[in-house]
């Protein structure tokens, strides 16, 4: 079971809860991004001097379980959690794709105005990971070729996706890169990314 607020889902069923506020939750979650790197490496020193060019299920799935040492799932479909945000990762070797995605509330609930405030921050403050809507959900999501992903590139995109889940309702940003000065909470958020790269790979 799940509580109020909180948004659980399981082998593609997605089931949230909004209580009686009707609202999506907001997560204020500390820096996530360097420690996902240094962990990946540390089993894999190649992440730590790829280009690109070499991933697949395999290979992804190291770094998803170190990321996070309770991962669950299969090769080209893996769920996890990162400061307190499920994330599934699903790849098709196949047709050359990868995507990680967080639910994060009803998009029903959805006003105008909150749905022109995403279109926004998927134009600048997103970056790579970008507000999507499917299934009547609203969702935190990257998305990327997969055998040109190198791992810093997976790990950045699941620091980006946690960080939008958890500025949803505030700040909208993914805390990869300042484009303006003087935001503390996009410094924030980039703190998080970099210590998932500090978990992930050895730099």
């Amino acid at each position: 079971m799940y509580g109020e607020g909180e948004t659980d889902y399981e082998g593609g069923i997605v089931r949230i809860n909004h209580g009686k506020s009707g609202k999506g939750r907001v997560i204020a979650g500390p820096a996530i991004f360097s420690a996902l790197l240094a962990i990946s490496a540390m089993a894999d020193p190649v992440l730590s001097k790829e280009s690109g060019g070499s991933m697949n299920n395999q290979r992804l799935g190291n770094i998803v379980k170190r990321l996070d040492a309770r991962a669950t799932g299969q090769p080209g479909h893996w769920q996890l959690s990162i400061d307190g945000v499920k994330l599934s990762v699903i790849t098709d070797e196949q047709a050359n794709r990868m995507r990680i995605l967080s639910p994060i509330t009803s998009a029903q609930a959805l006003s105008s105005k909150r749905l022109f405030r995403l279109m926004q921050a998927n134009f600048d403050s997103a970056l790579d990971a970008r507000y999507s809507i499917a299934k009547s959900v609203l969702w935190s999501t990257f998305i990327h070729p997969l055998n040109s992903l190198s791992g810093r590139e997976f790990i950045s995109g699941v620091g980006q996706v946690v960080n939008l889940s958890q500025t949803y309702g505030g700040s909208y940003t993914s805390g990869a890169l300042v484009f303006r000065g003087g935001d503390s909470e996009t410094l924030q958020k980039r703190k998080l990314i970099d210590r998932l790269m500090e978990k992930g790979l050895v730099l």
